[in-house]
């Protein structure tokens, strides 16, 4: 499960250039053509990066930038604008509007890469990093394989997928629904408490005799991975 990429852009061409190679190295793509409509998908789900067109039918780029900075979930979204405007008093506004990047029209696609790397690398690293770490606990993307305290721990590809997604945001919440859209997708069409029963199973693999449990449930909110789990290990070792 790579990062997820969201494309703000009404040119197809580019759109379908851009999720071909963003694709290709492992991202996860999701795309719209007008600003209101990418409200409306920001709403549903927040991405790990956006590449948002300034120009768009329904609402500007830059006027959805600024709402986007607005809102608390998604004031830290990585933002790379790409326009046909490329001069200074634009690029000023474009990034004093709260774009962490700008890139102009025509772009190298392996330069749009490199950034987006770049960006996800400084505000982002857990997205990228091949080796997820929390206390004693090591997930391994590239090899799917999850320990604890030294011990193989045997987990189904959702469970698998379900610890990965809540490794990357520690201490951060996630709605039932959230996490459906997250860990099965948007077309999936299950019953939220099937989160509950996948929870459950992700505990009963992960949890070992004594050891506190990582994942945190927040009543009437949903479900985090604790970011004081590392802590409570280590005052759980130091007492025994």
């Amino acid at each position: 499960m790579g990062p997820r990429v969201l494309i703000v852009e009404d040119e197809e061409p580019l759109t379908l250039l851009l999720r071909y190679n963003l694709e290709a190295e492992g991202y996860e793509v999701d795309s719209v053509s007008r600003g209101d409509e990418a409200e409306i998908r920001l709403r549903e789900q927040v991405p790990d990066i956006v590449l948002l067109d300034w120009m768009l039918p329904g609402l500007s780029g830059i006027e959805l930038c600024r709402r986007i900075r607005v809102r608390s979930e998604t004031e830290r979204l990585p933002i790379i604008m790409l326009t046909a405007r490329g001069e200074e008093g634009d690029r000023i506004r474009g990034l004093s509007t709260g774009a962490d990047d700008y890139i102009v029209k025509p772009f190298s696609v392996p330069e749009l890469l490199a950034r987006v790397r770049a960006l996800l690398r400084r505000t982002k690293p857990a997205h990228i990093a091949t080796l997820l770490r929390a206390g004693d606990m090591e997930l391994d993307r590239e090899t799917h394989r999850v320990r604890r305290s030294g011990k193989d721990l045997h987990l189904g590809p959702t469970e698998f997928r379900l610890l990965e997604f809540l490794m990357q945001s520690p201490g951060r919440v996630f709605s039932r629904e959230h996490l459906l859209n997250a860990v099965w997708g948007h077309d999936v069409y299950i019953d939220e408490r099937t989160v509950d029963v996948h929870v459950g199973r992700l505990r009963k693999a992960i949890n070992l005799p004594k050891m506190p449990d990582p994942i945190r449930t927040v009543r009437g909110a949903g479900y985090s991975f604790d970011e004081t789990f590392a802590r409570a290990e280590q005052a759980a070792n130091a007492e025994g």
